[in-house]
């Protein structure tokens, strides 16, 4: 009889352990392959700007190096992603990733501009000296279309050098994380 009732065992063990190990169908370690709805162009694989999360861009590590002591919310601006850090009485970053508008799409005034190179990413670094009004960005070129815009505004708009340092160095947290 004991016999017996290892062999019944053996079925319901092995139909158990194939479970085992499988991962719920949509939760696999797989690429993500779905795309952004559009009526007018087919679905495709998400890359580049369209596959991260600006709020991702800086990580505990990095918002310590730039002096950022808390979380990013997200919002849009002009219909792009962009995430916003604000430290109260101190300044705030916002970083938002244009997936349609590459450097030279940009309107900015030539007169603020100044190009330079973040890493490997061509960049402009704007700011207006005349105004003096403690704010500043930097803007990185993603490939021809695309484009990642670091805004530092510092509080009492006041001290615009400190603001593009800030800048600068948000920028060189995120670049590496770019394609």
């Amino acid at each position: 009889m004991a016999d017996r009732l290892r062999l019944l065992w053996v079925p319901v063990v092995l139909v158990a352990l194939a479970g085992c190990g499988q991962a719920s169908p949509g939760t696999g370690p797989g690429p993500v392959t779905s795309a952004p709805p559009s009526s007018s162009t087919p679905p495709v694989a998400w890359t580049g700007l369209a596959a991260m999360d600006p709020c991702t861009l800086l990580g505990p590590q990095d918002r310590s190096t730039a002096g950022v002591s808390v979380l990013g919310k997200p919002k849009e601006i002009a219909g792009a992603r962009a995430c916003d850090w604000t430290v109260p009485g101190a300044f705030g970053v916002t970083v938002t990733l244009s997936e349609t508008d590459g450097l030279a799409d940009l309107e900015v005034a030539k007169k603020t501009a100044t190009k330079t190179t973040v890493g490997s990413h061509p960049a402009l670094k704007v700011m207006d000296k005349k105004a003096a009004d403690g704010t500043c960005a930097v803007l990185l070129g993603v490939g021809d279309a695309a484009s990642v815009q670091i805004d530092v505004s510092n509080s009492g708009f006041s001290d615009t050098p400190l603001a593009c340092r800030r800048a600068g160095t948000v920028a060189g947290l995120v670049e590496p994380k770019l394609p």
